[in-house]
């Protein structure tokens, strides 16, 4: 797979002119709580609140111009929908986004800001597809899918380049693992590189495909995902799925009380604001140096892979 490494960086090069090179942040609190020197990639600063940014503008950038005027569709329960009718306006093409109907609101509301045309469909992997293919049978669209795509997985693993460009190499990275993308393309950089030496997943026990699929050797799709980490709820592809069994060392599941324990630390040490999915890094590398996984004074980079919290209820209490 040195295609994929390839592929990354040349991604990087492409976006450059769209994105933004998020910032790397540390906290001497944390450090000492863990025991290691952490490095947070804080894609919650990307443009749209997200990495998945990154991957939509990789995407867009290398469709043919009559795909550009027949317009993009994807499904998404958020961020991936926010990005790419981001992108999309910026580049002028139209985009249809189909989103579950429990989708968050503020999601939702932020897609039709950034001039994405909403559809909502019943919440279920089924309706979703089924409700894209209709539509490109229709419009004639072009189908952008949030992570069984190689050039979102290239585009998505510009941001863990981004942290060893700029930290050097490093013991452990962690990220978020819902459908793949992200994971898969950090850990074949991570390793493809060899700039990493160990590379997770974090991922809610409550919607824990892909380490159910690790363990049995073959993907096991999502059938009941229960976690507040919205974003983490979808299964992985045949794709990314043989991805990550080719570069990721383990997946490590923590609960949702794990996850909001995390979300608290980096509101109120770091003052930002991180989303569930965003916050699971922390929460596996906190039970990861409780179970010995990785080891004290190991360096580690943690990509926090979005900010799109509904704040809504927060800031009523003050009215």
């Amino acid at each position: 797979m040195g295609e994929l490494l390839e592929g990354i960086v040349k991604a990087h090069s492409r976006i450059l002119p769209y994105i933004k090179r998020t910032p790397i942040l540390t906290s001497r609190t944390v450090d000492e709580m863990l025991g290691c020197k952490v490095y947070f990639k804080c894609e919650n600063f990307q443009k749209m609140g997200a990495f998945k940014y990154r991957g939509a503008c990789n995407a867009l950038l290398q469709l043919s111009e009559e795909q550009k005027q027949r317009g993009v569709i994807t499904h998404s329960s958020g961020n991936h929908a926010q990005a790419l009718a981001l992108a999309a306006k910026q580049m002028g093409i139209h985009a249809v986004i189909v989103m579950p109907e429990n989708a968050p609101l503020v999601k939702r509301n932020a897609t039709e800001g950034y001039g994405g045309e909403v559809i909502l469909c019943e919440a279920t992997q089924k309706a979703r597809e089924e409700t894209c293919a209709s539509l490109i049978e229709k419009r004639g669209l072009t189908m952008i899918h949030p992570y069984d795509n190689d050039n979102i997985i290239r585009g998505a693993g510009t941001a863990v380049k981004e942290l060893l460009d700029e930290v050097g190499d490093l013991d452990v990275v962690i990220t978020p693992v819902g459908g793949g993308g992200l994971l898969s393309g950090s850990s074949a950089y991570s390793k493809l590189s060899g700039k990493v030496g160990q590379v997770y997943g974090a991922e809610p026990t409550g919607a824990d495909d892909a380490y159910r699929s690790l363990k049995e050797g073959k993907p096991l799709p999502q059938t009941d995902p229960r976690t507040i980490a919205d974003g983490l709820r979808t299964s992985l592809s045949q794709r990314t799925f043989e991805i990550i069994s080719e570069y990721v060392d383990g997946i490590i599941p923590v609960t949702d009380d794990e996850i909001i324990e995390a979300m608290k630390i980096l509101f109120e040490r770091m003052k930002i604001v991180v989303e569930p999915s965003g916050a699971t890094p922390l929460a596996s590398l906190m039970k990861a140096r409780e179970e010995g996984t990785v080891t004290e004074g190991s360096s580690v980079g943690l990509v926090l892979s979005g900010g799109n919290v509904d704040l809504s209820a927060f800031f009523e209490s003050y009215r």
